[in-house]
């Protein structure tokens, strides 16, 4: 027997045989090996990503439908043998689950389910594959669609209903424009009507508080002016009235006026001084006699 060795890198693993029947799988380093007793394997334990080529897939609503995307996926380092044993080549077998199982979620979905909801399809296949790739010892961690593209009289049907839908969200947005402008419009007339008003409302309570106050003033210096005259009057006697009828009668007789009219109580008011003038008259007779 020979001895040889084997370099086995951090994110490999080797699978030993021998004579022919898997004995372990060993970690990185130098490993020290007898031939031909010995026979191995490498196994990647990295991430890798395979590509799934474009394939043709049929909707629930019979519409064809292209689709190609990626699987992300690695090998798990404590069931690393099986993916020795257990399949002749993982690569290729991964590459044919992933179109059959993308045929079968597409098949279940309608045409717009499949052109919007790209990450249901997503997670459906890395939950399916990973069922599947899991006696293998591979764990699928992710799946992306690259593109999908429908076929041209679909695509040209979607595209006069997208134009149709902008069409009529164009009309939609501007007839909402239109309302909410109205309304804008009809709420400032309400708030102007709301202010002139009870401005109005202001301006005639302060004009009435302002003819209230002048009444009030004007009752109060009226009722001054009566108070004056009251007491001033309680000092004028008949003869001082008298005097001011003369002289009302003299500014009368000096007018070009040829007729004058005076009151009863006038008489009255000059009783007094007709009792002096006639009681001065007695007097002279007295004294000449």
């Amino acid at each position: 027997m020979i001895p040889y060795v084997r370099i086995v890198k951090q994110y490999e693993l080797l699978a030993v045989f021998k004579f022919g029947k898997f004995a372990e799988m060993r970690k990185a380093g130098f490993q020290i090996l007898l031939w031909p007793l010995h026979s191995t394997q490498f196994v990647d334990t990295r991430e890798e990503v395979v590509s799934i080529p474009r394939q043709t897939n049929i909707t629930k609503d019979n519409a064809p439908i292209e689709i190609d995307f990626l699987v992300y996926m690695r090998i798990l380092e404590n069931e690393a043998h099986k993916s020795v044993l257990d399949v002749v080549d993982y690569h290729s077998a991964v590459v044919g689950i992933a179109t059959t199982t993308l045929r079968a979620v597409i098949g279940e979905m309608t045409v717009d389910d499949v052109l919007s909801q790209r990450e249901r399809i997503n997670t459906e296949l890395r939950i399916k594959l990973d069922e599947i790739t899991g006696r293998w010892g591979i764990k699928v961690n992710q799946v992306e669609i690259r593109e999908i593209e429908p076929a041209r009289d679909i695509q040209e049907s979607m595209n006069r209903q997208m134009a149709a839908e902008r069409l009529r969200r164009a009309a939609v947005t501007e007839a909402e424009g239109t309302r909410q402008a109205a309304i804008t419009v009809a709420e400032g007339e309400k708030q102007s009507a709301i202010l002139r008003a009870e401005g109005s409302r202001q301006s005639e309570i302060l004009t009435a508080e302002g003819d209230q106050q002048a009444a009030v003033l004007r009752a109060e210096g009226f009722s001054t002016a009566l108070d004056r005259i009251y007491s001033v009057a309680q000092n004028v006697d008949a003869n001082t009235l008298s005097l001011q009828y003369f002289d009302t009668l003299k500014a009368l007789g000096s007018s070009s006026s040829t007729k004058f009219i005076f009151p009863m109580e006038f008489t009255k008011l000059l009783n007094p001084f007709i009792n002096m003038a006639s009681g001065g008259s007695n007097g002279d007779n007295d004294d000449s006699s």
